[in-house]
This record gives C-alpha cells, sequence and structure tokens, in this order.
C-alpha cells in the first residue's frame, strides 16, 4: 500500500515522470481537525502528496476528495502505521492536540518508525516539553505563538510579527522617524538600535531590497531584523 500511496494524486496513479511524486514530497498528516485540515489542504496547494489519517470516519470521508489519500486509523497502533507505509514519509505532522495521550502515543510511534521530520502539535507549554523530551525535532503550539503574534500587533505600530526560538525577530511596520530622510547607512539604525532593515515598500509599489543607500521615506513599510526587544523597541519610536 506504501509504494501505491507514493504515485497517488487526488486518487489517481502517477505517471514515473511525474517529478512531485519524489519521497521528500510526500507527508503524513495524522489528526485532520482544524490545524491538521488547514495545514494538510495547504500542502496539497503547494503539490506534495498528503496523507490524512484520523480516526473519526466522518472528518476523513469530508477531505478525502481534497487530499492525495485519507485513511480511517488508530495512529497510536504502531501496527496501523505500518500498513500504511508512514515509516516510508520522510515528513509526518501529528496535528492532534486536544488528546495529549493520543499525541504523545502517536509521536512516540513516528519516532520508533524512523520518520526524520516530524511536527506535532501542543496545547500547553507542558504538552510541547513532554514532546519535547521524546525527541520530537518540532513542537508547535499555534494557539501560544498566535496569540504572542496578535499581541504584538495590537499594542504597537507592527503590521507584521514573527519570532524564532533564538529570540530574534522579523518584523513589518511603518517606519519610525528616526530612519527617514538620509541614507540608511547615514541613519545609523544598527549601530544606534540594534536592528537591521532589510526591506522596503513604497507606497503603489512593491517591497524590494534595502541597502546602506535606501532612503526611507515617511509613510514607507519597512521590514526590520534584530533581537525581539531590540525590534519591539524600534518600533515604539516615534
Amino acid at each position: 500500500m506504501a509504494s501505491f500511496l507514493h504515485r497517488l494524486r487526488k486518487g489517481r496513479t502517477r505517471h514515473p515522470d511525474d517529478d512531485r511524486a519524489q519521497p521528500d514530497q510526500r507527508v503524513a498528516v495524522i489528526g485532520l481537525g482544524r490545524f491538521g485540515s488547514s495545514l494538510a489542504n495547504e500542502l496539497m496547494r503547494r503539490g506534495w502528496d498528503v496523507l490524512g489519517i484520523d480516526s473519526d470516519a466522518r472528518l476523513v470521508q469530508k477531505y478525502s476528495d481534497q487530499l492525495t489519500h485519507a485513511a480511517v486509523a488508530d495512529a497510536t497502533d504502531p501496527d496501523v502505521l505500518g500498513q500504511l507505509g508512514v515509516h516510508e514519509f520522510t515528513s509526518a505532522v501529528v496535528g492532534i492536540g486536544s488528546d495529549i495521550e493520543a499525541s504523545i502515543l502517536i509521536s512516540s510511534n513516528l519516532l520508533e518508525a524512523g520518520v526524520p521530520n516530524i511536527w506535532a502539535k501542543a496545547i500547553s507549554r507542558q504538552h510541547g516539553q513532554i514532546l519535547e523530551r521524546l525527541g520530537v525535532p518540532h513542537v508547535v503550539l499555534p494557539e501560544h505563538e498566535m496569540g504572542e503574534r496578535v499581541a504584538h500587533l495590537v499594542t504597537g505600530r507592527m503590521l507584521d510579527f514573527i519570532e524564532f526560538d533564538d529570540d530574534y525577530a522579523l518584523v513589518k511596520t511603518v517606519a519610525p522617524s528616526v530612519a527617514t530622510g538620509k541614507p540608511l547607512g547615514q541613519s545609523q539604525v544598527r549601530a544606534r538600535h540594534g536592528v537591521t532593515v532589510v526591506g522596503i515598500k513604497r507606497p503603489g509599489e512593491d517591497f524590494t531590497h534595502a541597502t546602506a543607500e535606501t532612503v526611507v521615506a515617511k509613510g514607507d513599510i519597512i521590514v526590520v531584523t534584530g533581537k525581539t526587544r531590540a525590534v519591539e523597541a524600534f518600533t515604539e519610536l516615534p
């Protein structure tokens, strides 16, 4: 069955020359709730082969026509995952959050099966810590991370905010006055504020890369990177 899934695309056998049938373009998504189904559909849109797995037959039926393959199965049983060929996948996502026991069991099964790239949803930091101790390489806390992101957008002039694990952030914001009216090399934004302007968007134009010669005007939107606190402080400047 696993070798057959490798050739499937919306229920049709792939042509051998189809370049999207490569192993690194396959992912198993376990749990087809709101998080899992949204992720699975986006992966399909990007040309990936997606095996969706859920114990709820209604969810599997709902998404069976949208995914490469969908199966009603108990993923807490390692034998079932073996029958589905999940051990041959290079990537898997555990989208189950509300049932912590199932999340842990499934993640353990995937680790024992040798799936190299595992992403698991956690509903709390404690849940995430357990998954990390198991050895899950990528733990996602979507509700928590979205809450932090929205808080940054609500409380400041940020238009978008992305924070990385090493206390590093990427922010889109309206340029403060300290960065306008002169080339970035002269305004010394990096030296004075500890951030780097990497992109700029003027009204009616597309984003472009920023250089030391770029002159930022009032009302321009800029993309800034740096340590999270430095970026936060910079976006609060008048």
